[in-house]
């Protein structure tokens, strides 16, 4: 069985254009991330899909395997199903551009589920919040599991609601905040990029529903904490200020 990790690298970021080649140090942010990805243990190969030739070059020269895809793909599951047309995994690792201090091994707690479980399709990552104001905002979305710890339903809304407490969030339930790393069989990753967005998806602009909506089954494997990731200048400046830091501790 051959697993593989894929990094999309679009360029074309709204709030940070050209993301991917940003410095944190001497490097282009994607080159510390695919770095993160080769500590991963039992995989055969990691790759960055991207759109741009920029890229593609910047990652190809420092000796890492990249593939060009198409400019026009709505989502990153299309983006990784185009990629893997190309690459051949039979376990694809979708770890996020932006995420330059991703932990190997949180990575490697992610892919054992679908390596122990015939029967599932995808899996993801979870941590539990650690306050009510976290749990409150609609950009941390929430994931609720049932006693396989399989993902029941995912919403930005305050899921499952305490009716007696409803100001008491944390006291009620061990909240859980959703983590976007992905690990799809590649028959799920192909299925899921042939299929529409369904109306849970669109309102709650979170593309793991059109799973979900399909019976496609989501092991959650919860985490310890959450990697930083880089969405803004002012995320970039904070790993820059990061990395600094690690680098003087060494």
């Amino acid at each position: 069985m051959i697993i593989s990790i894929i990094i999309p690298a679009r360029f074309a970021s709204t709030r940070l254009p050209g993301k991917p080649l940003a410095l944190i140090g001497d490097k282009p942010m994607i080159l510390h991330v695919v770095k993160q990805a080769l500590n991963v243990r039992g995989i055969d190969s990691v790759w960055v899909a991207t759109d741009h030739e920029d890229v593609f070059s910047v990652v190809t020269k420092a000796g890492f395997n990249a593939v060009m895809t198409r400019e026009d793909h709505q989502s990153g599951t299309d983006r990784l199903a185009e990629a893997n047309e190309k690459i051949g995994a039979d376990i694809v690792v979708n770890i996020q551009g932006d995420e330059p201090f991703i932990d190997p091994e949180t990575i490697e707690n992610a892919i054992a589920p679908l390596l122990e479980n015939a029967d599932l399709d995808m899996s993801t990552l979870a941590t539990v919040f650690r306050s009510d104001e976290e749990i409150e905002n609609p950009n941390f979305p929430k994931v609720i599991v049932d006693s396989r710890s399989r993902a029941l339903y995912f919403s930005r809304s305050v899921v499952p609601f305490h009716r007696d407490k409803p100001s008491e969030w944390l006291g009620a339930y061990p909240y859980l905040r959703h983590i976007g790393l992905y690990v799809y069989r590649a028959e799920i990753l192909k299925k899921l990029s042939s299929l529409k967005p369904v109306p849970l998806e669109v309102t709650e602009k979170l593309e793991q529903l059109r799973a979900l909506y399909h019976g496609i089954s989501i092991g959650v494997v919860q985490t310890g904490g959450v990697a930083l990731s880089v969405d803004t200048p002012e995320d970039l400046e904070l790993a820059r200020t990061y990395y600094q830091s690690k680098q003087k501790s060494k």
